[in-house]
């Protein structure tokens, strides 16, 4: 990821200068000094007040700097109702950009009505862990089908798609094992490799070469290894060189992991993710991760391979066996949205249609799209996080809402507007939007900078 990533030296400063202010007392005013008894009583609340944590103090600066230079948090909009290639954020309907919804499954009436039914036959709440309260149907019917879009033996749902990677790279390796990982990797996976205790090497974004020397270098001396990449990047739109990490992966004697959060629904003729968009065997693979609530329009992770894989992780995995069940209705609504993404290949289609050409359409107006092949994810990187939020703040009000990517999600010259491609988007919304952004961008970049604004410069 960005770890080790600063900001500049220059926004450093102004941090400083932000801290220093806020400190100032008001123009005036005159603090009397503490009794020891007052300065204890400050220091007690002090030891329990989590607003005095550095972390805070610099959530505070950053709002406070932001509040200077007239910038609104593009962060937790409210929305009103239904988030589709359209929502209402605050009473007002804007064209939707910000919603993994990519095959407009969300509200789906084959998928609601799954949904509702499950409902009604088994409750909200199946009431406790898998292991603990038993089966449902619903469960094993959905994992039938995630085996099955993967080309594996079995499947296992995880009532979250962050904690499914963190609990199964976590509980597989060990002290004593090695995992390579691309540089950009989800933070699922950083978080499961740090729980692990496993030696960790980053490769940079993309690069294959590095992968192979890591492993050669390192291999021997671990017990187990894994390699693990996305197979759409959710940050940059991406995606690797599947047939030469399995290449890698026989070589070497590891596993090959691959996160199919953004790609399943998305890439292939059928939606099956990676290994049908490349024409590489499924079997290839390992352990395929995905998750349950981007193209699938419901909530949670999975993870599909062999028979031995899965019997293992249902009776060790800790995000799996402590954990409540998946909820019936989300578990339902998400073998409904693979049904219907099977019976309706049209909405793949657009997708990839839609994806296409808001890529061709960013290039033709000189915005940079970074490395995205056009598929669901395609960024406009602007450069700095002042100006991405202040180009999202100037499209919200213009009718499109969209999120920033700031630092430190990436580096700060890599921040970025992410815009996530639907089947449901029209030419007219995608030509919109990136008319809007041609013309507002230039002028963001013109007008004075963000630190000089917040310097008083």
């Amino acid at each position: 990821m960005t770890e080790g990533v600063r900001p500049p030296d220059e926004a450093l400063d102004v941090v400083n200068r932000v801290r220093q202010a806020l400190a100032q007392p008001s123009a005036g005013t005159e603090r009397a000094p503490l009794r020891p008894a007052q300065v204890a009583a400050v220091e007690e609340r002090r030891r329990f007040d989590f607003g005095t944590l550095p972390e805070y103090e610099m959530l505070k600066l950053q709002k406070a700097a932001g509040e200077i230079a007239g910038i609104e948090n593009p962060f937790y909009r409210l929305h009103d109702g239904r988030a589709a290639e359209t929502t209402s954020v605050e009473g007002r309907e804007v064209i939707n950009f910000s919603s993994y919804d990519y095959l407009g499954l969300n509200g789906h009436p084959d998928v609601s009505a799954a949904a509702k039914a499950a409902i009604d036959k088994f409750g909200t709440s199946v009431g406790a862990s898998r292991l603990t309260a038993g089966e449902r149907q619903v469960h094993r019917d959905l994992e039938a089908l995630l085996a099955e879009l993967h080309g594996a033996e079995d499947a296992l749902s995880f009532v979250s798609g962050h904690a499914t990677n963190v609990s199964v790279i976590g509980g597989l390796l060990g002290p004593d094992d090695l995992l390579v990982s691309d540089a950009l990797i989800h933070n699922s996976v950083v978080e499961g490799a740090k729980l692990s205790g496993a030696k960790r090497i980053l490769c940079p974004h993309g690069d294959v070469e590095a992968i192979e020397r890591a492993l050669r270098l390192n291999r021997r001396r671990h017990r187990r290894t894994l390699i693990i990449v996305e197979g759409l990047y959710s940050m940059d739109g991406d995606v690797p060189d599947l047939a030469a990490l399995v290449r890698l992966k026989r070589r070497y004697d590891a596993w090959l992991m691959v996160d199919e959060a953004h790609s399943v629904g998305v890439l292939g003729a059928t939606g099956r993710g990676i290994a049908e968009e490349q024409g590489v065997d499924p079997a290839d693979v390992d352990i395929w991760m995905g998750t349950l609530s981007k193209a699938l329009a419901s909530t949670g992770g999975y993870v599909a391979g062999s028979r031995k894989l899965i019997e293992l992780l249902k009776y060790t995995s800790p995000g799996f066996v402590y954990s409540v069940g998946g909820c019936p209705s989300v578990t339902a609504a998400a073998g409904a949205a693979i049904e219907a993404m099977r019976r309706e290949p049209w909405r793949l289609a657009k997708l990839r249609e839609n994806g296409r050409a808001f890529a061709a359409g960013a290039k033709a107006r000189g915005l940079d799209t970074g490395l995205s092949i056009g598929a669901s994810v395609v960024p406009i990187i602007v450069g700095n996080s002042p100006n991405a939020v202040i180009l999202s703040q100037r499209l919200l009000a213009r009718g499109y809402n969209v999120i920033p990517i700031i630092f430190p999600g990436v580096a700060e010259n890599q921040s970025r507007l992410r815009f996530f491609i639907t089947s449901r988007h029209t030419p007219e919304h995608i030509d919109g939007v990136l008319d809007a952004i041609a013309e507002e961008l230039p002028e963001i970049r013109k007008a004075p900078s963000f630190i000089n604004v917040v310097a008083g410069r």
